[in-house]
């Protein structure tokens, strides 16, 4: 009888813990400081990225660096991502700026009205708990699922402001806000509460936060996710 009432307070403790933590949407730009149609885009991520139930992320593509201008933040990877979503959501082409909403959601990234209307839709939300110990990023995944899923672990930078010396943004100065800096996949959760570890020596020096996404396999929708502070 105690091993069953036992049993039933770790259930419960771990019920409340899943309950406790925040379950953010993600929302994801791609976009270029080579667009001339991206700077309303990334004022608009700038603002989401305030709201704390929100994980704004902005990804900066390499296919614009062949206009003329060679963007700081851009890098294969992003590209790489952008254009799974649009293997898995049946678009014809990338294009920026390009908002894709919980993995699931694709809409112009300035459209502001399209936008909050893909962030109000109702998806799963798995709770992820993230914490540093030493060097290491410590993740748990504090509830069970049906299905095994992709594992990411994305580093960012808050904020960044460059003057544009060429291209379509030439003479422009540009802010921009949550700037992906890194985007590795960890592995794959097995669909029950488990933990992941994760060094952060290896993330870039400019790196000031880092989320976790839990994915649906081939860029499918996401799940769950979380993010944390490292300075």
């Amino acid at each position: 009888m105690k091993g069953v009432i036992k049993a039933w307070l770790a259930a419960l403790v771990l019920l409340l813990s899943a309950s406790a933590v925040a379950r953010p949407v993600v929302v994801e730009l791609f976009t270029s400081q080579g667009c001339s149609s991206c700077p309303p885009a990334d004022v608009l991520l700038g603002e989401l990225a305030r709201k704390p139930d929100i994980i704004a992320l902005a990804y900066h593509v390499d296919y614009w660096d062949e206009e003329g201008f060679k963007d700081r933040f851009s890098m294969p990877e992003a590209t790489e991502r952008q254009r799974g979503y649009v293997r898995r959501l049946s678009r014809s082409g990338a294009f920026t700026p390009q908002i894709v909403v919980s993995g699931d959601t694709s809409v112009l990234g300035s459209n502001r009205t399209e936008v909050r209307k893909a962030i109000a839709g109702d998806r799963d939300a798995l709770a992820i708990e993230l914490s540093k110990a030493g060097g290491n990023l410590q993740i748990q995944f504090l509830e069970a699922w049906r299905e095994s899923m992709d594992v990411y672990l994305v580093s960012y930078l808050a904020e960044a402001t460059d003057k544009i010396s060429s291209g379509e943004n030439a003479r422009r100065t540009l802010k921009h806000f949550n700037v992906v800096r890194s985007i590795k996949r960890l592995g794959t959760w097995n669909g029950k509460p488990q933990q992941m570890v994760a060094k952060l020596a290896t993330l870039p020096n400019d790196a000031t936060s880092v989320a976790v996404i839990l994915q649906r396999k081939n860029h499918g929708a996401i799940a769950g996710a979380a993010t944390l502070a490292l300075r």
